[in-house]
């Protein structure tokens, strides 16, 4: 009985779409069974303990508006407000994954997995559902321009948009050329705050303008701890953010500074809104994440500075737009 042929192995194509749903190669190169991702993979991935970031210069522009006397109550631009930046936010991150994912970047990251490098989810999925987000956002910003009838907002809306894209997507993301604290700042800070107060009373405060700066460096503090987590993982990727640059002491007096500058802020609003002095309390979150951050050996103890910050943001936001409006 002749003996049969043996055909020779295919050799394994390797697509720039990441690793396969289902799979995932350890570092000898085996793959291992990865669970699809479910419900609540898909809720983590959204990163929710960041959207306090999207919630609070919301927050602060209403009370800023309210503060600046004149206010009329719009039923619809407060919650359309909201909705861009909330929306906008879970895009990013599901953008973030995405990118980074199929880049390789997240392959031996500290934090959380990832759904598109654990190969727990498609990246095709995992980008039609940010594109999602986004395209939600666009409707909720389209609905409040026709509201309102500022029309050159949607300028800023599309800008918004694209940046969030190009943090970490493209050829050129800015957010590996160390650039993502600015857009940070500007977008989730400056932007975000100043623009719910304009679309309310059509002018911007100096409260609207101090708030903005205020959590602004917030956002752009939780970003650094984040960066500061991956130091050594991004190094190897090739990802030059702003702590890979500066180093892991500099980016340390980076995040205490972000942290200091919102109080500093606070004391001036003190002198006319005799309830921020309450805000003060917000310091039980920030000295013992300055703490944690400055001798923190683990990734672990970032982690937990990442939970305070964010909470802090959270707290700072309601907490001077309220002393603004009462």
């Amino acid at each position: 009985m002749p003996k049969s042929k043996k055909r020779p192995a295919k050799k394994q194509q390797h697509h720039h779409h990441g690793p396969v749903a289902g799979t995932r190669s350890k570092s000898g190169g085996s793959p291992v069974h990865v669970r699809r991702a479910r419900a609540r993979d898909w809720i983590a991935a959204a990163r929710p303990r960041t959207l306090t970031l999207a919630i609070a210069p919301v927050a602060l522009g209403t009370g800023a508006a309210y503060a600046a006397g004149g206010f009329v109550f719009h039923e619809y631009r407060i919650p359309l407000a909201l909705a861009v930046a909330v929306l906008l936010q879970i895009g990013v991150n599901y953008a973030n994954d995405y990118s980074d994912g199929i880049r390789g970047t997240d392959l031996h990251r500290v934090g959380p997995a990832r759904l598109t490098a654990s190969g727990a989810a498609k990246p095709r999925t995992v980008l039609t559902v940010a594109l999602v987000f986004f395209g939600l956002a666009a409707l909720a910003g389209l609905a409040l321009v026709i509201i309102s009838q500022i029309w050159w907002l949607l300028a800023v809306g599309a800008v918004a948009i694209v940046a969030a894209w190009f943090y970490t997507g493209g050829k050129k993301p800015y957010g590996y050329a160390g650039l993502g604290e600015i857009a940070v700042f500007v977008f989730f800070g400056l932007v975000a705050t100043v623009g719910t107060t304009y679309v309310q009373i059509e002018q911007v405060p100096t409260e609207s303008w101090l708030s903005g700066i205020a959590i602004g460096s917030l956002a752009c503090a939780v970003l650094v701890v984040n960066n500061l987590r991956d130091i050594e993982q991004d190094r190897l990727a090739g990802k030059k953010t702003l702590s890979v640059r500066i180093g892991a002491r500099w980016s340390k007096i980076l995040f205490c500074v972000l942290l200091a500058i919102p109080f500093v802020i606070l004391g001036f609003f003190a002198i006319f809104y005799p309830l921020a002095l309450l805000v003060f309390f917000g310091l039980l979150l920030a000295i013992p994440a300055g703490l944690i951050a400055v001798t923190a050996k683990t990734a672990r103890e970032l982690v937990l500075v990442l939970t305070l910050t964010s909470l802090l943001a959270l707290l700072y936001g309601l907490g001077l737009a309220a002393a603004f409006i009462f």
